[in-house]
């Protein structure tokens, strides 16, 4: 979700010179420390070429950092609720579905080595302003929606941790979860503000904290098996809710565990940045999505292994259920839940950062309002877009947290994966359309077959026999914020500026 719009050096290469910048919402658009785009969706002064600084190690790692996090934290549970203790087969059809769209968002990458993703393959390949449009507002969507589920499920962790809920009760518990839930995206907001360089740096950190806490999963489950605390008989028990067929519950659970596997899809927004991009991007992509996959098909296993299903599926923390079965003589109830928290940061942190910079690249390319570029002076952070993206989350976690209090991580995670099923379809689609191109010398190219089958699976993850009607209604919510937007942009450049609505030239997708 990093800029799919934005160019990079006109955000990030500024980070960490000279001044001082407070939380997002310090300044003004009319303060004087604040700089806008002008009107013709551009600003001048800033720099045309990114830097290649991102080595094959650092892309391996901003992969499977961005794909770790709050979905096999928080919906491990989920999916074993869906289909019993073989919680394990939504996962790997996930999984299976996530690298056929991986082979052909690298066939994109290598053919179109711009930072700009998902946003400029749909265009080359229908043209449509509109659509390019729609497709971006919905990756900047689904980071909102991402944000927020791991927000709140950061807060249930917070609570675990200070034991807060045998305290408060669950009526106040719930409305202290939605309190911090809020205050911690103000915190990213400001962290954001402050600077990418700062950022990127705190996401390294929080990868290795994620993949520590995993690993402790692991290790802390292997040992219960080893000492004969698990039952294995459990991972083959499938259990269908009682109103689905079996196959309709795999479905349902393969598109919520859909959402453990996005993210992988962030990384081609690095493509001007990566040192051979061409040959050093299929093998990180595709080994970083690999990892992640088999991290989650064993944590899966154990899961089910360790812990009793019905514990496990009405566990807010599951992971914490696990480790305090394997290890009953440590204090896991404090110890994990600290983990998690910095764990599911992380994607608080990356999401909302691209959200932010998909609102700037789309203020810069004029189809959407001005305010939304605005970029603060000495830091050039996209305060405009950082406001926003914070404003439109924390709508999302009052409103769902209160409208659907008994399965909000459980939607907001759909939800995700809903939007982002529905470009996935689409990338899919525009790698069969845009054959015809030739593009960047020597790129991949991924079988006709498998795009085909990727963007079916996509298509068949999006209908009503594998989403709730709750995720639609969230969903067309936040899309429905876009166009209004595009509504208000359009009339404005028509009757203000006297010229079109669109994206000033498909090549220049993302770049300044």
């Amino acid at each position: 979700m990093l800029g799919a719009l934005a160019r990079g050096r006109a955000v990030p290469e500024g980070a960490g010179e000279g001044g001082n910048a407070g939380c997002a919402g310090s300044g003004a658009p009319g303060d004087p420390t604040l700089t806008a785009p002008d009107g013709d969706g551009s600003s001048p002064g800033q720099g045309t070429e990114l830097k290649k600084a991102i080595t094959p190690g650092l892309l391996l790692l901003f992969i499977v950092g961005d794909i770790l996090g709050t979905g096999v934290y928080a919906l491990t549970g989920q999916v074993a609720g869906q289909v019993g203790g073989a919680g394990w087969l939504p996962v790997i059809l996930a999984f299976a579905v996530a690298m056929m769209t991986a082979l052909s968002y690298v066939e994109m990458v290598t053919k179109y080595p711009q930072a700009a993703g998902a946003a400029l393959y749909v265009h080359k390949a229908f043209g449509i302003h509109f659509v390019t449009f729609m497709v971006t507002f919905a990756v900047l969507s689904s980071g909102i929606t991402s944000a927020s589920n791991s927000a709140i499920f950061l807060a249930e962790n917070v609570l675990a941790v200070f034991h807060l809920e045998d305290t408060l009760g669950a009526a106040g518990s719930h409305h202290v979860a939605v309190i911090i839930a809020l205050v911690f995206i103000a915190v990213v907001a400001c962290v954001n503000s402050y600077g990418v360089s700062e950022s990127v740096k705190a996401n390294v950190v929080l990868t290795l904290i994620e993949l520590s806490g995993l690993a402790m999963v692991l290790i802390i489950g292997f040992l219960a098996i080893g000492r004969g605390d698990a039952d294995f008989s459990r991972v083959v028990l499938f259990e269908a809710p009682e109103d689905k067929s079996m196959f309709m519950a795999v479905i349902g659970a393969t598109a919520l565990a859909f959402f453990s596997m996005v993210g992988f899809e962030d990384s081609v927004n690095m493509a001007e940045e990566t040192v051979n991009p061409s040959k050093n991007f299929p093998k990180m992509l595709l080994g970083g999505l690999s990892i992640t996959g088999v991290v989650y098909v064993l944590v899966s296993l154990t899961a089910v292994a360790v812990v009793p299903i019905g514990e496990l599926t009405t566990a807010t923390t599951p992971l914490l259920s696990v480790v305090s079965h394997g290890a009953p003589n440590l204090p896991m109830d404090t110890i994990f839940p600290i983990i998690s928290i910095f764990a599911v940061a992380n994607t608080v942190l990356i999401n909302m950062m691209m959200a932010s910079r998909l609102l700037y690249g789309m203020a810069k390319q004029g189809v959407l309002p001005p305010f939304l570029g605005v970029v603060l002076k000495g830091r050039r952070s996209p305060v405009g877009g950082i406001v926003f993206s914070t404003l439109l989350a924390f709508a999302l976690v009052v409103v769902v947290s209160y409208a659907l209090p008994e399965t909000i991580i459980k939607n907001l995670g759909g939800t995700t994966a809903l939007l982002l099923l529905i470009v996935f379809c689409l990338v899919n689609v525009s790698v069969i359309v845009l054959r015809k191109d030739p593009g960047a010398k020597g790129h991949f190219r991924t079988p006709t077959v498998v795009a085909v089958v990727g963007g079916v699976t996509s298509l068949i993850l999006v209908t009503p026999i594998a989403q709730p009607k709750e995720n639609y209604f969230i969903a067309g919510g936040l899309l429905g914020v876009g166009l209004v937007l595009y509504v208000i942009t359009y009339l404005y450049n028509s009757a203000i500026k006297g010229r079109r609505t669109r994206f000033h030239d498909q090549d220049e997708i993302g770049r300044e």
